[in-house]
């Protein structure tokens, strides 16, 4: 596709408006490593909520979503649909618990919750593990991306694709180092009122071309049969919201592992069970427990409810147009080079470097806030003034954007990063939601589900070859990680000492969870008032689980039809909202300040 010249000015301004605000916060954002990595505390819950779904929506993720589309109809985005349950419980669980804690990262959570040396070395393990392995590795899928989004783009080579990208982490990494989390922050704000209009826009001229939804709904009727022909038979159809139990699409095994075991059981960026990573790192910025709450509930709503279906559009239009492509996430690519407006080209181009400058950002901020915060301050160089460690910070952000752009080259697929994610930490969510409720929960019991999950996946792929590149050998891989995982770190728990008493009052008079889990070290607490909100938080979870999902439905009946189903879906959502806003209102709104 040809960027007209007024197209490369818009790039430009783009990059040039980002650069501004990086610089706009350097002092504000560096004066220490708590403004550098937490914005001080201060964060609204409209603008820590946004940069979430801002920083999960990467280059990468139109791609992996028609990937998905084309290989398993609308159904295959239950891969990341339903983590929403896990998303549900952060809001109604987590976040409050965290914004207590008054941390910088969740591996600082560790010598919090967990005492003495075993604490001491799952912090610096969780700072190596997530800071750098699992961050190189989404650093890498986001550069694949890329990578494919340039070569189709512009027509350039690999070789010159990868120059591009590399040039993009350097500003990235400048204006990340420049301004900390607030310039994190507001770009990513910015980013993703660019990034969501020209996805819109784009589904729009994707469907026009072929047809309209009349068209689009006669052809997708043609695909369904041929997908059918192939497969001796089935029922359903690419579009189904939820797949058939003989659907030619995807197998209900599948279908089984992405509702019922993925949200609670595997850990994943963004929706990690328990409300971790980067999530925790937004909520440990926000004003107070209230905005902490509210930001991870828009998060949820913007995340689930209305992202997805300008990407599916797009999807299900290059399905048409494209039905014999080898990768089929190249076919967003190419409605986009092939139909999309020139004069246009320049804006979506600004939006792709958008969406993946927003979460490369985030992942070097987060991941050098582990590196300085739990490696390098805590266990090499101590005491040393805070002006020290922001230069540390800024030089690991500079070293972890190399790491991320040399492990892209090793990848091929962008779904398939997905599931070997996913894969990587099955077993492990149980640790981490139990750890906040359940007082016997060690340094071990997480230490052996991150270590047999992962020893799990690597005997599966290479020595029983159970791999996760097909719907079955994923959900195969998944179930039997899980189980294994879970004996594993249960057995761990009983046969390790529980963490020391005074680091359990401590952790509870500081955190106050639930006291259902914490009963004996509740009582040796008299005079902090005991938790018993376990019944109505669950109750919440529920409705707002039920409250997304059905305004996903409801816009996606009102693009696909039945649309007098669409509004049923909303009406019934909207009571699900107003259901949960009263009872916040009930048991007091200082309820969710203190």
């Amino acid at each position: 596709m040809k960027i007209t010249t007024a197209g490369w000015i818009v790039v430009a301004a783009y990059f040039l408006f980002n650069l501004l605000i990086g610089l706009y916060y350097r002092r504000k954002g560096t004066g220490s490593t708590d403004d550098y990595f937490v914005s001080g505390r201060s964060v609204s819950w409209w603008l820590a909520g946004t940069s979430m779904v801002a920083a999960t929506f990467a280059a990468d993720t139109p791609l992996a979503v028609t990937g998905l589309v084309a290989t398993q109809g609308i159904a295959g985005n239950w891969l990341w649909w339903g983590l929403l349950f896990s998303g549900m419980m952060t809001v109604f669980f987590f976040a409050r618990l965290w914004r207590r804690a008054e941390i910088v990262t969740d591996a600082q959570f560790v010598e919090l919750r967990y005492s003495g040396k075993p604490a001491a070395f799952l912090r610096g393990f969780r700072a190596v593990y997530f800071g750098i392995l699992m961050n190189c590795l989404i650093l890498g899928w986001v550069n694949l991306a890329m990578e494919k989004i340039l070569m189709t783009v512009l027509g350039v080579s690999e070789f010159w694709a990868i120059v591009i990208i590399f040039a993009i982490i350097a500003f990235t990494g400048l204006y990340t180092t420049l301004s900390g989390l607030w310039g994190v922050l507001w770009t990513d704000f910015f980013q993703f009122i660019l990034k969501m209009t020209m996805v819109v826009v784009l589904a729009y001229y994707g469907v026009r071309a072929v047809g309209g939804m009349k068209g689009l709904l006669g052809k997708l009727a043609v695909v369904d049969a041929h997908r059918k022909a192939m497969h001796g038979g089935g029922t359903g159809s690419i579009l189904d919201f939820i797949p058939h139990l003989n659907s030619p699409w995807m197998p209900f095994i599948t279908f089984f592992v992405y509702v019922a075991i993925n949200w609670w059981a595997n850990w994943y960026p963004g929706a990690d069970p328990g409300g971790g990573g980067f999530i925790a790192q937004r909520i440990f910025s926000a004003k107070d427990e209230k905005h902490s709450l509210w930001a991870t509930l828009w998060f949820n709503i913007a995340q689930y409810a209305i992202r997805p279906w300008p990407w599916i559009l797009t999807a299900l239009a290059s399905v048409v147009l494209y039905p014999h492509l080898k990768d089929p996430e190249i076919g967003y690519i190419k409605v986009w080079v092939d139909y999309l407006p020139e004069a246009l080209g320049g804006l979506m181009l600004a939006a792709f470097a958008a969406a993946y400058m927003s979460t490369v950002a985030t992942q070097l901020n987060w991941g050098s806030s582990y590196f300085v915060t739990d490696l390098y301050r805590r266990f090499m160089v101590k005491d040393r003034s805070e002006q020290h460690y922001v230069f540390v910070s800024k030089a690991a952000t500079a070293g972890l954007a190399v790491l991320g752009a040399a492990v892209s080259l090793a990848m091929t697929s962008v779904a398939g990063a997905w599931e070997l994610l996913l894969a990587i930490g099955a077993g492990t969510g149980t640790v981490y939601m139990l750890r906040w409720y359940w007082w016997r929960i060690n340094a071990w019991s997480e230490v052996f589900a991150m270590g047999s999950a992962l020893v799990t996946t690597v005997v599966l792929h290479l020595g029983f070859h159970i791999t996760d590149t097909t719907a079955h050998g994923f959900a195969e891989s998944i179930l039997i990680t899980v189980g294994v995982t879970t004996i594993v770190w249960l057995a761990a728990t009983y046969l390790t000492r529980p963490v020391s008493e005074e680091t359990l009052v401590d952790f509870y008079r500081r955190t106050r969870p639930g006291a259902a889990g914490w009963k004996r070290i509740a009582a040796k607490s008299p005079d902090i008032i005991p938790t018993h909100d376990g019944w109505y938080n669950f109750l919440d979870w529920i409705l707002g689980s039920l409250m997304v999902y059905l305004a996903m439905f409801g816009i996606g009946k009102f693009v696909l039809g039945p649309v007098w189903l669409g509004w049923v879906y909303l009406v019934v959502a909207a009571i699900c909202g107003y259901a949960i806003y009263w009872d916040f209102s009930k048991r007091g709104w200082e309820t969710f300040s203190k």
